[in-house]
Order: structure tokens, then C-alpha cells, then sequence
């Protein structure tokens, strides 16, 4: 039974799942920027963005993953970090966000208790070698069925893939199976599992669902003022609630354009994104959005007196900021 308690408001919640929505900005601004991951040197309209989910939710579909079923994403911010989420969300599987900076002990405990039964994972990330740590742990997981990897290096399972192999994969599907995967999922479904940093005792999984996460990205980017005219640089990570909720969530609710300056926090990295991503192909385009930035870090870069400080000011037409 659904119970739901509101106050007044003059709009009502949306009802849509994240797959409706994606499909709806995709139809209305079907060639404006979606995203712009600028260390890998990706640029996607939300057309692309929508046929490269419909792809890999496809290829997910092909390795056998059911509504409910639990895939797991080990990786910086990326490109495929941000597919994942969406074709995970258009084929009913829970998203479970593995915070990069796991060792092997976090990695299994999260692994083992969501019911992980497919990992996306990135080969390494600075001194971590994850390819490695899942080789470790991987005996102790009896829900681990298939790793996939992004980029070009394999694990020792002949079964498992390389990222771009589930894409191609997905690419000879059939788009009626996935259609019809999509219309029989609920706003209510679980869609995402983010754990807790686990400082008092082993981390928590919270489950949400495509209504309460899609929601508040929807609302925080109308509060913050997001359009289809704007880019929202986004330094944070994304297994957090503010990269991928506020962050890309809440471009994908808005239409606005979605901007990965690095892999991780990069304080040179942002302002060159703030400086360098002010003006596009859409019309009457703003300056980026900084969402959720360590200021005090920013503010300690000596590379920031080089730009043009009219340029960053006005750049940052709004935003959320944390730290001192």
C-alpha cells in the first residue's frame, strides 16, 4: 500500500520513472548538449545520451538482468558512470554506488549485502587497483556473476566483458523488449542503493526509489533555477546523492547540460570547466552552475588569479558550495 503525505504545493510531484524522463527531454531538446565529460573528451546530446542508455540497457537485458536484480558501479566520474544509471533505471535494476575509495574489505561487505549480481567497475582509480581487490574478494561473493570493465583491460573470467563488448551487445537487442521491460515499471520501484560512509559501524544501505530521487533532483534544480540553457559543472563524485542526484539527476530533470571537469575533484580542473564551458550551441546559453564545491579548496588555487575573474564570477550564476 502507498502512502504519501504532502503539504501545499503548486506544482505536484512527478510520477514519471527516470527512463520516462530521459525519453521526454530526448524528445523535446533532442539535439542540446546532455553532457560534456571533458577529461575523456565526450560530448553527447540528449539524443545520444538516450540512445547510448537504450543500448546498454539492452546489453544488461542480455546478460540477463530482471527488474529488482542489483548492479553494481565502481568507478570515478565518467561517461559510462552516468549510462549505467540511466539503463539500470530503464530496465528496473538497482543501481548500488560503490564509493571509489573502498578497499577490499568495504568492497566485499557492500558487494555481498546489496546482492550485487553485475559490477561495472573501472580498472583502477589513483593508487587502487580494482581489478585486483575484485579478484581478491570475488570467492566470498556467491551473487557476483559477471564483472564488466571499462576500458581495455580484461579480468582472468573468460565470462566477464569489457564495457564496450555489453554495449555492442545491446546494439543487436531488440528495442521492443526493452519498451515493453519499460512500461511495466512503477515511479515506486527501487531504483538506487547508496550506502552511508559507515564511520559508527558497518555502512547502511539506503534504497530509493525512481519517485523520491527523481523528485528532489527536480526540485533542488528549480530551486536552484536550472533550464535547458544552462551547464552544471559537477566536481563531486557521483556515488554520491549530490553528483548523481542533484548533479546529473537534476540535469536530466531540467534539460540542463551536464559538465564532468575530471575524474575526482580537481580544483584546476573546475575553474577551467567554469572558464572554458560558458557558451555552447544552444541559444541565450548561461555560464555553468558550480554544484556542491569545497570553496575553501578552490579558493586556495593559484591558478585561479590566471583566469578571468569576471569570467568566473559571472559563471557562477548560482550553485551549492560546502566547506569553510
Amino acid at each position: 500500500m502507498r502512502s504519501y503525505a504532502s503539504g501545499p504545493s503548486a506544482k505536484p510531484l512527478s510520477g514519471d520513472t527516470i527512463g520516462e524522463c530521459l525519453a521526454a527531454i530526448a524528445d523535446k531538446v533532442p539535439t542540446g548538449l546532455a553532457l560534456i565529460s571533458r577529461h575523456q573528451g565526450v560530448r553527447l546530446t540528449w539524443q545520444d545520451l538516450a540512445d547510448q542508455t537504450d543500448a546498454l540497457a539492452l546489453g544488461l537485458m542480455g546478460m540477463g538482468m530482471e527488474v529488482g536484480d542489483r548492479v553494481g558501479i565502481w568507478a570515478p566520474t565518467c561517461v559510462e558512470w552516468t549510462l549505467l544509471q540511466l539503463a539500470a533505471a530503464r530496465v528496473g535494476a538497482i543501481l548500488v554506488n560503490v564509493n571509489p575509495a573502498y578497499r577490499s574489505t568495504e568492497l566485499e561487505y557492500a558487494l555481498r549485502q546489496s546482492g550485487v549480481r553485475l559490477l561495472v567497475t573501472a580498472p583502477r582509480f589513483k593508487t587502487s587497483e580494482y581489478l585486483a581487490m575484485i579478484a581478491e574478494v570475488r570467492p566470498t561473493l556467491r551473487t557476483l556473476e559477471s564483472v564488466v570493465v571499462i576500458g581495455t583491460e580484461r579480468t582472468v573470467d573468460a565470462n566477464d566483458l569489457l564495457f564496450e563488448e555489453l554495449v555492442a551487445g545491446g546494439l543487436a537487442g531488440d528495442p521492443a523488449r526493452l519498451a515493453a521491460r519499460g512500461a511495466s515499471l512503477d515511479a515506486d520501484d527501487p531504483i538506487n542503493i547508496q550506502y552511508t560512509s559507515g564511520t559508527t559501524g558497518n555502512p547502511k544501505g539506503a534504497t530509493l526509489t525512481h519517485h523520491n530521487i527523481l523528485n528532489n533532483a527536480r526540485s533542488i534544480a528549480e530551486l536552484l533555477g536550472y533550464t535547458e540553457a544552462d551547464r552544471v559543472c559537477i566536481p563531486v563524485p557521483l556515488y554520491h546523492c549530490f553528483g548523481m542526484g542533484i548533479g546529473s539527476l537534476g540535469c536530466l530533470a531540467s534539460g540542463a547540460t551536464m559538465v564532468y571537469p575530471a575524474p575526482s575533484f580537481e580544483p584546476d580542473s573546475t575553474l577551467d570547466a567554469i572558464a572554458e564551458e560558458r557558451w555552447g550551441q544552444m541559444v541565450a546559453l548561461q555560464s555553468p552552475h558550480i554544484v556542491c564545491v569545497p570553496i575553501s579548496e578552490v579558493l586556495k588555487v593559484p591558478k585561479r588569479v590566471e583566469l578571468d575573474h569576471d569570467v568566473v564570477l559571472t559563471a557562477r550564476a548560482t550553485g551549492i558550495s560546502f566547506g569553510d
